[in-house]
């Protein structure tokens, strides 16, 4: 019990966990993510609203540099005064560039008359405007087409063809103050979601414990049943998969409890079948030997009626062994191609005799040649039993027919005969060991009520089926289908 209880808290301290976990992560990742996405879409959307403040301004530079033709004559205070006011205004520096390339006007003015060659300069030397933003150093690069003609709102991103392009401004403008922003969004997201994770904690823990605990009930349910201290059907309905776990426990449960009968009531029968031929031997030896002089005819009589006994007991005693060894598994069958026809004809010829007896008329009928892959033995036990049956619980000057016939699949035997048939409440109960349809006259019948719990179990182990359709008073019919071909399923 110990041991028990110690897995059992071991598994649900386990699943316990595990829902903490998924609970806790299906709660804060998404707050993660929102606070990953939040941030760069304010980062993107600040940049482009920057970046298109900055080239409205230029827009308008650009066209006070061509009206004072600043790429010949840098000594313009006004234009002068504008560049630098636009590098203080946002904090970054502004380089005009000529169609050779060279710079000739530097807000820092360390690059003046130096010759500067990137790919933007010459992109935007064909009339190309371009924006870059780089992150990494937080500054904004912007190049600008100085062109002999005005440029106007509508040359956001366009080509300016038919224009001949004189010179660059190339412009950088730092975004420290959207790094700042973003640092402090990033510092009040961040002690949200610790917020929120605690929040999220804490729920968890409370979702975990109410989800465990219809399992820790169904758990101890099970725990009881185990060590036996209760056989009571588990009725836990807190949630539908407990309430379905617990229904199909209750299932095996019920199961096990018609498997438990059903092995004491075999156990139990064995017992009477096993002592019933004993208690008949002891009573006649113990008549032999309690008289004197006991007549030869009467002393004969009683001898034959000891043999007939231990036969009994010996069939009984076969039966369970077939029995036995039918229930172990289908690696003792000994497969081999059999024909069918020929076996069937061979068992009807030996049964000939004990129907003849009764005046009992056997009947066969071949719709094709079968050729099967069997066990011989086993086969033969099937058809001598099935037609044995239909002999013994047949009436006088009655009949019974055999009709063997296959298809690409399967190949069927059908017994039928004109005996005293078997009551409806009684059809689902001839394949249980030693029962028997009528008890009133089973010492009239011989047999020992295996028979049939045998020749199912042989069919059962060459993967076939065995149906019956009866009428009290009326017959029985039995149909048999075989594989023709045997597959061992491992």
């Amino acid at each position: 019990m110990l041991k028990l209880n110690f897995k059992k808290t071991k598994f649900l301290r386990s699943l316990k966990t595990r829902l903490f976990l998924i609970v806790f992560m299906i709660g804060l990742i998404p707050c993660i993510a929102m606070r990953y996405a939040i941030l760069q879409n304010y980062e993107q959307r600040a940049v482009s609203v920057k970046t298109s403040e900055v080239q409205a301004q230029l827009k308008i530079l650009v066209n006070h540099l061509i009206t004072y033709g600043y790429l010949q004559d840098t000594s313009s205070e006004v234009i002068n005064a504008e560049l630098n006011q636009l590098s203080n205004l946002y904090d970054g520096r502004v380089l005009i560039v000529n169609n050779n390339l060279k710079v000739v006007k530097d807000t820092y003015g360390i690059s003046e008359g130096k010759t500067i060659i990137s790919e933007e300069v010459i992109r935007c030397l064909k009339g190309d405007n371009i924006s870059r933003y780089d992150s990494d150093n937080s500054y904004i690069e912007i190049t600008t087409p100085i062109v002999n003609a005005p440029v106007t709102e509508k040359a956001d991103d366009m080509p300016m063809k038919g224009n001949k392009v004189d010179g660059v401004m190339l412009t950088s403008v730092s975004t420290d103050t959207i790094t700042v922003t973003l640092e402090i969004l990033s510092r009040k997201a961040m002690v949200v979601e610790a917020l929120v994770a605690i929040i999220v904690f804490i729920m968890s823990l409370l979702i975990s414990y109410a989800l465990i605990r219809p399992f820790e009930k169904i758990t101890d349910a099970l725990s009881q049943v185990k060590e036996g201290y209760s056989n009571d059907p588990i009725s836990v309905t807190d949630c539908l998969e407990t309430e379905r776990i617990g229904e199909a426990f209750n299932k095996v449960l019920g199961r096990m409890k018609v498997l438990d009968d059903s092995r004491q009531e075999f156990v139990s029968n064995v017992s009477h079948e096993l002592k019933t031929p004993i208690t008949s031997i002891k009573v006649l030896a113990d008549s032999l030997r309690g008289q004197e002089d006991v007549p030869i005819d009467l002393y004969r009589e009683f001898m034959e009626d000891i043999a007939t006994e231990i036969d009994r007991e010996n069939e009984i005693i076969n039966d369970l062994l077939a029995l036995i060894k039918m229930d172990r598994s289908a690696s003792d069958l000994n497969i081999s191609h059999v024909d069918i026809n020929m076996l069937v004809e061979l068992i009807m010829r030996r049964l000939r005799p004990i129907a003849e007896k009764r005046d009992i008329e056997l009947v066969y009928e071949s719709i094709r040649p079968v050729t099967a892959a069997v066990d011989e033995v086993k086969m033969t036990l099937v058809i001598t039993n099935l037609i044995e049956n239909a002999i013994k619980y047949n009436k006088e000057h009655g009949w019974v027919k055999v009709t063997l016939d296959a298809d690409y699949q399967f190949f069927s035997i059908e017994v039928a005969d004109s005996g005293i048939g078997i009551p409806a409440d009684s059809v689902e109960h001839i394949y249980e060991r030693f029962y028997r349809v009528d008890k009133s006259h089973s010492k009239e019948i011989d047999g020992t009520g295996l028979g049939l719990a045998i020749t199912r179990s042989a069919i059962l182990l060459h993967r076939g089926s065995i149906r019956v359709s009866s009428e009290e008073g009326e017959g029985t019919t039995f149909t048999v289908k075989i594989p023709l071909t045997y597959i061992s399923v491992s």
